[in-house]
């Protein structure tokens, strides 16, 4: 089981990689964090923000958890708007 809570369907090929991307990262920690983005914000991102996401997913996940928690800075060509979106993202959960 992933954990997502969306499905792929109605997603261009691009964001379904992303999506399953997000979601099997390496490390739990990775998972939740940008699989629960990823399922709250994909849909909506615009053509931009997905090259950005993609770009950002090939930061091993030691470097890009560190940086999400503040314990490390991130290479200055990582830092855009999306970083900061995931950064301050938090799920809302629905009974």
């Amino acid at each position: 089981m992933t954990g997502s809570t969306r499905s792929s369907d109605g997603l261009d090929d691009r964001r379904k990689r992303l999506l399953f991307r997000c979601w099997h990262r390496g490390t739990r920690e990775m998972d939740l964090i940008l699989g629960r983005f990823a399922d709250a914000e994909l849909a909506g991102l615009t053509d931009d923000e997905v090259t950005q996401l993609e770009h950002l997913i090939e930061v091993p996940d030691p470097d890009l958890y560190a940086a999400l928690t503040g314990d490390a800075a991130l290479a200055p060509q990582y830092v855009t708007g999306l970083f900061g979106r995931i950064k301050s993202f938090r799920p809302v959960h629905h009974p």
